[in-house]
């Protein structure tokens, strides 16, 4: 097999990748350096999957809230209205 640089699309990806500094806490740098070494990983590796993992959460957590949205509307029953007006209140403001 010959190597020629290219990867095909994983390598696409990392071509792109975009350096950034963040600055965290004592708090947040020594947990995120236990999970490194639990797991042997970088720390950089450990920030990127709990980046990514967030970002997913928050998909996610936007999708249950318009699905929510779109069943509050949808609704005609008026007790169903009231328990999904609650809970889209308990999305909102939590609770």
């Amino acid at each position: 097999m010959v190597y020629n640089g290219f990867m095909g699309t994983r390598n696409q990806v990392s071509a792109r990748r975009v350096r950034r500094s963040v600055t965290l806490s004592r708090e947040v740098a020594r947990h995120v350096s236990d999970m490194a070494k639990r797991r042997r990983l970088s720390n950089n590796r450990v920030l990127l999957e709990l980046i990514e993992q967030g970002i997913e959460a928050n998909t996610q957590r936007e999708r249950a809230f318009f699905d929510l949205a779109e069943r509050f509307r949808a609704a005609d029953d008026p007790r169903e209205v009231k328990a999904l007006g609650d809970k889209l209140g308990r999305f909102v403001f939590g609770g």
